[in-house]
């Protein structure tokens, strides 16, 4: 029942945690961070990064887990009516887990700049420049309605990237179709202590701190999964 989100994670997640509990009924975990809690600042304060990390990201995980068991129950009993049920917060919990676990990935203390090479060539294709992009990708951030993300995703049909919004825990490969590349998190819970209620202050910082490497490699593993 979770194909479209095991789709996505197949598209490119890299967490082994997620990964394996694709083929058997494995308890998934929270992905541990390659950098320190403080290593964003000023960009993102520590304490954001720590309740986003070890509280917002661990309850999706927790619920998640708690939801399959629900399933796989369900599932054994022929409850059909329980096993619809159970969908909504798969999906938002599911899509919560996958979201953040590409989120974490694609931030680095040493990230910022340009990209380069094969992926800032697609990104000129794709969008006219690299400052077409970002402020294209800041506006539509800025301006999900509540709670949401700002994505660039492959189009696997066109063989191009483009933008997306999502709202609330939306995976974006199960709901557009587009592999997931970059995203930005605008939840309130990811910068409201620091930046209080002027998110286009945050999705202006974020971009010091992103990851091209990893977004580089994630464009590789889109062409490649297709």
């Amino acid at each position: 029942m979770l194909s479209a989100v095991g789709a996505s994670v197949r598209r490119g997640l890299s967490s082994p945690a997620v990964l394996g509990c694709l083929s058997s009924r494995c308890k998934h975990t929270l992905p541990e961070l390659p950098y320190e809690y403080n290593s964003m600042e000023p960009i993102i304060s520590g304490e954001i990064m720590k309740l986003h990390h070890s509280k917002h990201h661990a309850t999706y995980v927790n619920n998640l887990n708690a939801a399959e068991e629900q399933l796989n129950q369900a599932l054994a009993n022929g409850d059909v009516s329980r096993v619809i049920s159970l969908q909504p917060a798969l999906n938002f919990n599911g899509g919560g887990h996958l979201n953040h676990t590409i989120f974490w990935d694609i931030l680095s203390p040493n990230g910022g700049g340009t990209p380069k090479g094969d992926l800032l060539e697609v990104i000129n294709r794709d969008f006219g420049s690299f400052d077409k992009l970002k402020n294209e990708l800041t506006a539509r951030a800025v301006s999900v309605q509540g709670s949401g993300w700002g994505w660039v995703g492959y189009n696997k049909g066109t063989g191009r990237l483009r933008m997306a919004q999502t709202s609330n825990q939306d995976p974006l490969e199960a709901t557009t179709g587009l592999i997931p590349v970059l995203g930005i998190d605008v939840w309130e819970h990811a910068y409201y202590l620091q930046y209080k209620n002027m998110r286009a202050d945050y999705v202006k910082a974020i971009w010091n701190i992103i990851n091209w490497e990893s977004v580089a490699k994630r464009y590789q593993a889109a062409i490649m999964a297709c």
